[in-house]
């Protein structure tokens, strides 16, 4: 069983950290971004990657190498020009056709989920199941009474029956005929999967989870790592 990890993006918003480093080997908490996805997978058994390199790849390939100094398996598969998500996996068919099934994991997201509560779920029709977690407000809110007064103030609450993709997947291969050449998998196979019934979401609450994109979110990972064991 194997785990793509996508780890070709720019990370523009992260510059000028990375415009030397790609995203994916930021450091968080004392260590880069990937190695936290490859131990979290390791902890549940995955021990075989398949990478998908882009902007600055000669550097996770020197960090990574073939894996065993984490005690893991790691093939790469090289990116010329962005391929978007759904590109970028179907640029690793030749590693994962034949699978009985993979997991998939944006390179840029920290978290402690059990990625096999996926793989649980994906059985006769279903040809994917999509990880998603409570959607937490940005801002602090404002509860009103009568005539609007105001009653209370909530600090960033998490907001009841809102559910945020947290761009962990678990694929049947079949998954693969879906996928474009190039192009987003949030934007071509996901919605066609799930206009055919095929999609299920696995639910995760009171986990940790952030996606990094901004120094403000790498300065949360840092607060929320302090504070939840991750692997």
């Amino acid at each position: 069983m194997k785990a793509v990890i996508l780890a070709g993006g720019y990370g523009k918003r992260l510059r000028p950290i990375t415009e030397n480093t790609p995203k994916p080997l930021v450091n968080v908490g004392g260590k880069p971004i990937i190695v936290w996805q490859l131990q979290l997978f390791k902890k549940y058994g995955i021990t075989e990657f398949v990478i998908c390199i882009g902007y600055l790849r000669e550097k996770i390939i020197n960090a990574l190498g073939n894996g065993s100094k984490y005690g893991v398996k790691i093939a790469y598969v090289v990116e010329d020009e962005p391929l978007g998500t759904g590109g970028a996996i179907k640029n690793a068919e030749p590693l994962l056709k034949n699978e009985e099934g993979f997991f998939v994991m944006n390179g840029d997201i920290m978290t402690n989920l059990n990625p096999l509560k996926l793989k649980e779920r994906v059985h006769g029709d279903i040809v994917g199941a999509i990880a998603v977690t409570t959607l937490r407000s940005p801002y602090g809110i404002v509860t009103l009474g009568e005539d609007d007064i105001i009653k209370k103030f909530i600090e960033k609450p998490i907001l009841p029956n809102y559910w945020i993709n947290a761009g962990i997947y678990y694929f049947k291969p079949e998954v693969l005929r879906y996928l474009p050449e190039r192009g987003d998998i949030e934007k071509t196979a996901l919605p066609e999967l799930a206009k055919e019934g095929r999609l299920i979401a696995v639910k995760y609450e009171n986990i940790l989870w952030k996606s990094i994109d901004t120094y403000k979110d790498l300065e949360e990972a840092e607060r929320l790592i302090k504070s939840t064991k991750i692997v």
